[in-house]
């Protein structure tokens, strides 16, 4: 609050009474008075002082004491702000408190600070018994002073929605609004599409697919997941729309089920996405490792394929590193990059090569090359290639308080996303399939990855060169955007002590103002995951497969919990209705069956080299969950997103 000025514009000092404290100023009115209880900001407060600007008599209750008493003189009206028909007196005051200023404090002021005496002016009908000159108007009924709030750093912006409600809403759950909200409903969907990258999931599981039923499993597991996934994220919306917040999955497991809900919840977000960091940054390395071997005749091996994974590791760890700034850039890059780039695989797969497989064999065609007798089993298990690539959707409720709307924006987001990748998802594995070749040739790559030797047998050495750089760029924008959302959860969960050494893990760089040692635990945590694939030829699809049974079930208990809550459930602008219950057991169930799926071996004769270790990281993940829970439990805080000013501050620079 600006102090106050006396006669030729020189401020009043600092023991005056520019107060703090519950009991404040009204925001319109003018500086300078106080009122009873209230505290000066001077750390050696002056005994007394009067206003120049608007006559306050201002007297310390005592020696040892900080408390002051303030009444205030109206010699004439206040100034008045534009606008404003009424003076506008101090909240919390009332019409007795109201005295003039005795003359003997008036004399006691130098006289180029002395407030003018309006003895003489004309008298104003005011409330009876004051004197003649002095009658002041009658105040406006005292309103309450506004609640506390807490304090925001310098570097914390406010929010700003062009709709009230969006701020309100977050209000209601007891979190203080910091973020501007500058994405709209299609930003909002642009970073779910981006995370969920068909190109991403659908090339580096493409061989995988091809072993585990063939052409047949891929088109049609495409298509029945894509629908199952569908009916995740809308009642996933459903959820959002109620609780649009950056807690996500987290905040809404803690508001529907309790404290217990929303840690296991967060820490199976957190396996997920270490996981998905792991899998996605590892396939990045089988790609780049196959462009090399077309370029300079590179020979892949695991050892290094390993160093080039470790290389991609440190290269997002430092662009995180940077600052949220340029991950929004990246991001922003990533949509058009990923749009393009599957029109530009399709349409040349399509028109370049003179050969093309039959729709019988793009549909139609069975292949098992993974030891089990049995084809259904074979098929369930191939479903992993379209699972593990509809994940990350849940982004859009993440950014839901950058969003305007977001209890009808965000939910779209989820729901759009899906549909989009579903859609681009079929038509890029449909270009694949029908453009293969050789299907032994294929499998059998020196390459290391099946797209690039179809890119070569359909394209030619350029053109499967230039389409592996656009899936390679497509992976490294969607890793770089995922070890930013892992940081960021790293970061969300230590501040609130549900991880070991949290202390450590939410400290914030004074430079950057990242949190850059929850960025190095995120990604030396994702190397750990990928070490099996040194000795296993298994171990990327078993990464996958973490990444799968880790996040799809954080996904499903929020819509578990929304189903106990019946209709105790604060439903929100975006629901479905009287189909609610359907779709979510819906959704329950597949996840449930889903995530039992990917536990299971995935190659007969099980040995050391093909186990999937999937289910061990999830027991370890929950084993030490169950552990830290007895340890931190009684410091361990609810989930409050958005109240502490680093995350505000990181938060606000993503799109």
């Amino acid at each position: 609050m600006p102090r106050p000025t006396g006669p030729g514009g020189r401020r009043a000092p600092r023991t005056g009474c520019s107060c703090t404290g519950a009991a404040s100023l009204s925001p319109t009115a003018p500086s300078g008075p106080c009122v009873a209880g209230s505290t000066p900001r001077s750390r050696t407060p002056a005994r007394s002082w009067t206003s120049t600007t608007w006559p306050t008599r201002c007297t310390q209750a005592g020696s040892r004491t900080r408390r002051w008493r303030c009444s205030t003189r109206w010699g004439r009206s206040p100034p008045r702000p534009p606008g404003n028909t009424s003076p506008t007196i101090p909240s919390g005051g009332s019409s007795s408190s109201w005295r003039p200023a005795s003359p003997a404090s008036r004399a006691a002021l130098p006289a180029s600070r002395r407030p003018p005496d309006h003895t003489g002016d004309r008298p104003r009908p005011g409330l009876p018994g004051a004197p003649a000159g002095h009658q002041r108007p009658v105040p406006p009924t005292p309103r309450s002073p506004a609640p506390e709030e807490p304090p925001v750093s310098k570097t914390a912006r406010p929010s700003h929605s062009p709709n009230p409600h969006d701020d309100e809403k977050l209000k209601s759950f007891g979190i203080t609004p910091q973020l501007v909200r500058r994405m709209g409903p299609f930003g909002n969907f642009g970073i779910s599409f981006s995370v969920i990258s068909v190109l991403s999931g659908c090339m580096t599981l493409y061989a995988f697919g091809l072993s585990t039923g063939g052409p047949a499993v891929i088109m049609w597991g495409w298509a029945g997941v894509g629908l199952m996934v569908l009916f995740v994220g809308m009642a996933l919306a459903e959820v959002t729309s109620a609780y649009p917040t950056s807690g996500a999955l987290y905040f809404m497991a803690d508001r529907l089920g309790g404290t217990r809900w929303g840690w296991y919840t967060g820490w199976l977000n957190l396996l997920g996405l270490l996981g998905a960091i792991a899998g996605i940054d590892y396939g990045a390395a089988l790609f780049t490792g196959a462009f090399m071997s077309l370029q300079w005749s590179f020979h892949p091996t695991p050892g290094s394929i390993m160093v080039i994974y470790v290389c991609i590791l440190l290269l997002h760890a430092l662009l995180n590193l940077f600052g949220v700034r340029l991950v929004n850039t990246l991001n922003s890059i990533s949509v058009v990059w990923h749009v393009a780039g599957v029109a530009a695989i399709v349409a040349a797969l399509v028109i370049v090569p003179s050969h093309h497989q039959s729709a019988s064999f793009v549909f139609g065609h069975f292949a098992n090359g993974t030891g089990w007798s049995s084809p259904v089993y074979v098929a369930v298990i191939g479903l992993l290639l379209a699972q593990y690539t509809f994940s990350g959707y849940d982004a859009s409720a993440h950014l839901s308080e950058e969003t305007t709307e977001p209890d009808l924006n965000a939910a779209r987001g989820i729901v759009h996303s899906i549909v989009w990748s579903w859609i681009a998802g079929f038509v890029l594995l449909a270009g694949l399939t029908f453009a293969i070749q050789d299907y032994a040739g294929t499998l059998a790559t020196s390459t290391g990855v099946a797209p690039a030797q179809i890119f070569l047998d359909a394209l030619g050495l350029t053109g499967a060169k230039i389409l592996l750089l656009v899936v390679i760029g497509a992976q490294l924008f969607c890793g770089n955007a995922e070890v930013a959302a892992a940081s960021r959860m790293v970061f969300a969960f230590s501040r609130d002590g549900a991880l070991p050494g949290w202390k450590q893990w939410r400290r914030v760089s004074d430079r950057t103002g990242n949190p850059s040692r929850a960025v190095w635990l995120s990604v030396a945590a994702a190397l750990v995951l990928a070490l099996p694939s040194l000795y296993s030829v298994t171990a990327y699809t078993a990464v996958t497969a973490i990444n799968v049974i880790g996040i799809t079930p954080a996904y499903a208990i929020p819509i578990y919990l929304r189903l106990r809550a019946g209709h105790r459930f604060p439903v929100g602008r975006w629901n479905l209705g009287r189909w609610s219950r359907p779709v979510g057991w819906v959704a329950v169930v597949w996840v449930a069956c889903i995530s039992v799926v990917f536990c299971l071996p995935q190659a007969s004769p099980v040995t050391v080299s093909n186990f999937n270790y999937a289910p061990v990281a999830l027991v370890v993940m929950l084993l030490l969950a169950r552990i830290w829970w007895g340890v931190a439990r009684r410091s361990y805080n609810t989930p409050t997103y958005n109240n502490a000013p680093q995350m505000a501050e990181f938060e606000g620079d993503v799109v």
